[in-house]
């Protein structure tokens, strides 16, 4: 049985969930941030320790229209403020950290709520939940890739100068709301990490997907065969 210490999620599908259902696209951001925190909740009480969340993108912070970003920041900063008091994080000693370009690009109160999580679980290290916000993967080599211009290259010296330094391998990557033979792999999403993951690719949009297909996946995961290049 394959063991699992970190998977990542893609969690698309969000405002396409809220058109079908000819609503704003607001509902389908808050509907998601729901679904976020009853599979993160999944996660923990499955055992596994690391889990990885793509909040937003470069792209989404720049290109969105105004009004939909001013919703993403406020549901961002009410997020933060429930994980920063949240029973289940404490209990359960879950770190929470946020990589990206977030300090470059969101306004003072959603930062000043995510500072606020970070610092109330930085000493917990039974779990750690990780929220990738203003994140490309293209970004994170590139800054990496500075850093280390004039150092001897090894694989450790690129993984010891990437945002996500502190975490381990992806085991497995569950992206939503992807067509299931043209899903596509976004902005480089964790380049270096994912390496050798197992995806599983899933054409239900996110605010749908259950604890129940979480589970499931898990659990095929666990007895998929694992060649890694052998």
């Amino acid at each position: 049985m394959n063991k699992l210490t970190h998977i990542a999620i893609i969690p698309d599908g969000n405002r396409r969930w809220a058109k079908k259902k000819r609503i704003p696209s607001f509902f389908g951001h808050r509907e998601g941030a729901k679904t976020a925190e009853k599979i993160l909740e999944a996660a923990v009480n499955s055992g596994i320790p690391y889990f990885t969340f793509w909040g937003c993108s470069v792209g989404n912070v720049l290109k969105r229209p105004k009004m939909e970003k001013v919703f993403l920041f406020r549901l961002f900063e009410e997020y933060f403020k429930r994980l920063a008091k949240d029973k289940m994080i404490h209990e359960r000693k879950v770190k929470i950290r946020v990589l990206g370009r977030w300090e470059e690009f969101f306004p003072e109160k959603a930062k000043r709520a995510i500072k606020e999580a970070m610092e109330a679980t930085k000493n917990y290290k039974n779990f750690n939940l990780t929220f990738l916000l203003a994140y490309s993967g293209m970004d994170e080599m590139k800054e990496a890739i500075k850093k280390i211009a004039k150092l001897k290259i090894i694989d450790a010296t690129i993984k010891n100068n990437l945002w996500t330094k502190d975490l381990p391998p992806v085991d497995l990557v569950v992206r939503t709301g992807g067509e299931a033979n043209w899903s596509h792999w976004s902005e480089g999403f964790m380049m270096w990490d994912t390496a050798n993951a197992q995806f599983y690719f899933t054409e239900t949009l996110w605010p749908d997907f259950s604890e129940k297909e979480f589970k499931k996946t898990v659990e095929k995961f666990r007895g998929v065969e694992r060649r890694l290049g052998k």
